[in-house]
């Protein structure tokens, strides 16, 4: 991460920070003191203890009070808030892709989003953008030169049209100016919408599906969003990346989508994450259960432990499905349902 300590890896308060760097001015003392005469080491305490009074007052501010208010205007969006994480939607709503003849919704696989989490009195992000290969250069170039970092870019699915890539972004600042340099690449470089979409009257899309057999099948509750029903399973042991727990807001959990195509079909796709040595038993499971695997990559650069994400792809019976994916899901160490 950019202006990253790995020395202050946890997300430790200001008092603890101040704590932290006093005990490194007592050790620095006592080395230096070894050769000085008793009556003179006894002096230092109190001048450590005025120096560490003075560092008090000059720390930054604890991330608590970060005003996100602020950070909603700089991207132009309103989080969703997932305890301490401010996460924002970015769905390519403008774009109209296709799959094997079915046009997706952007809740099933164009939804980019980014998410901000406090970390040492500022805030670190992370987030999946959802780019045109025509954009992916230009977008890039704006995001590095402002400081962000870039850490993968990759499709998630097969034979779409047109093609879709999705570029992960990282960094650690001021969260006001990540969200405005964020916003500045997107609506410079790229289509990505920011402004509302526009209210019409009338209920929200239904699913045509059997809600309640999907949740039996994967021993999970979805939810509805734009139109497909999604499911969220988190990890039994969440990964950490520089020292912050990486949980389902900022991308650490299997995300599983399922669009209705009609007669109780459903297409699905969404992504695991899982651990090396899951990789290969989660894939047969897959392919076990005629689920296409469309990819297999990182999302970060220096989670711990290694995770990788699977990306697949079906269109058929939507029970049928789920009990596939349910499947795929019991070989890696998902949380227990």
């Amino acid at each position: 991460m950019s202006c990253y300590n790995p020395a202050t890896s946890e997300n430790v308060s200001t008092l603890g920070r101040a704590a932290s760097c006093i005990a490194g001015f007592l050790l620095c003392a006592v080395q230096n003191d070894l050769g000085r005469k008793k009556e003179k080491a006894m002096k230092h305490p109190l001048t450590l203890f005025a120096l560490g009074a003075a560092l008090l007052l000059s720390l930054p501010a604890h991330a608590a009070d970060i005003d996100w208010n602020k950070v909603d205007a700089a991207l132009g969006k309103t989080a969703a808030v997932s305890g301490e994480v401010h996460r924002y939607g970015l769905p390519r709503s403008d774009l109209r892709v296709t799959l094997d003849g079915i046009a997706i919704k952007p809740a099933l696989a164009l939804g980019g989003w980014v998410a901000f989490a406090p970390m040492h009195g500022e805030a670190m992000v992370m987030g999946d953008l959802v780019l045109l290969d025509t954009e992916i250069t230009p977008v890039m170039t704006k995001l590095l030169d402002s400081g962000l970092e870039i850490t993968a870019i990759h499709n998630h699915i097969l034979r779409a049209a047109p093609a879709t890539f999705y570029m992960h972004v990282a960094g650690h600042g001021d969260p006001e100016k990540m969200a405005a340099s964020i916003r500045a690449a997107l609506s410079s470089e790229s289509k990505t919408p920011f402004d509302p979409p526009a209210t019409t009257a009338g209920p929200a899309p239904t699913i045509d599906l059997d809600t309640a057999k999907l949740d039996e099948a994967m021993g999970a509750k979805g939810t509805a969003n734009g139109g497909v029903y999604q499911f969220g399973i988190p990890r039994r042991n969440p990964a950490t990346e520089s020292g912050m727990q990486v949980s389902g807001a900022l991308g650490g959990a299997n995300a599983i989508n399922f669009q209705p195509t009609g007669s109780g079909k459903a297409a699905i796709t969404g992504d695991f994450l899982v651990a090396g040595d899951e990789v290969n038993p989660l894939i047969r499971a897959l392919r076990a259960g005629d689920i296409e695997v469309t990819a297999i990559h990182s999302h970060m650069l220096d989670e711990q432990p290694r995770m990788f994400f699977i990306h697949f792809w079906a269109n058929d019976d939507a029970v049928k499905l789920a009990r596939g994916i349910r499947t795929a899901l019991d070989k890696t160490a998902v949380a227990q349902h």
